[in-house]
């Protein structure tokens, strides 16, 4: 089995007073687009959100397809890695794709390459550049949900060192490119980028 698990839990501090994950992306909250887009190639959905946000992401995955499992930030506020964390540990799956809430042009057929590419390892994790795309990357789930929690008990937060303690593969790109395009990576932070993602839709 394959599991979806969209990180959602974040404070969305440059989009303004409202939630990112559940605002109107031309008429869909995107949080929807996302999911809508990994559906067809996951079996399983899990969401890593704050418990005041589950009402309103509840009300935005209603009729998905698949009911959502929703895997609560106990400690708010500890950063991706602690919600990347707990959403692994939720799934049922051996593997599970992490996609952010905020990347609403999630290509499914990269999506299905990167399972197929983390066969035999931990992790296929895109690197088009010189970060990793550690938020749209597919993980053997149990092995990284357990060095999630090894780097945090050690006081680490960057997803890079839970990343280092498990056997990974890097999707370069020139390898993405034939693939997918750059597209699949954009991340909608603000109204602006909002405002021009809309025109997309």
């Amino acid at each position: 089995m394959r599991a979806g698990v969209v990180i959602a839990g974040g404070r969305s501090t440059r989009f303004g007073d409202r939630d990112k994950a559940v605002a109107d992306l031309a008429g869909t909250p995107m949080i929807r687009r996302v999911v809508d887009r990994i559906t067809p190639v996951v079996d399983e959905l899990v969401v890593n959100c704050r418990t005041d946000q589950a009402d309103d992401i509840e009300t935005a995955l209603a009729g998905c397809g698949v009911a959502p499992t929703y895997a609560f930030d106990d400690t708010p506020d500890e950063g991706p890695m602690a919600g990347i964390g707990r959403g692994l540990r939720a799934t049922e799956s051996d593997y599970g794709l992490v996609v952010a809430c905020d990347m609403p042009f999630v290509d499914p057929s990269f999506v299905d390459y990167l399972f197929d590419r983390a066969a035999g390892y931990d992790a296929a994790v895109p690197r088009p550049d010189e970060w990793f795309q550690t938020t749209q990357a597919v993980y053997r789930a149990d092995e990284m949900a357990a060095a999630c929690e090894r780097a945090l008990d050690h006081g680490e937060h960057r997803i890079v060192e839970a990343l280092f303690d498990v056997d990974y593969v890097v999707v370069d790109r020139e390898e993405i490119t034939r693939h997918t395009t750059m597209a699949t990576f954009e991340n909608l932070n603000t109204r602006e980028e909002f405002e021009a993602a809309v025109e997309r839709f």
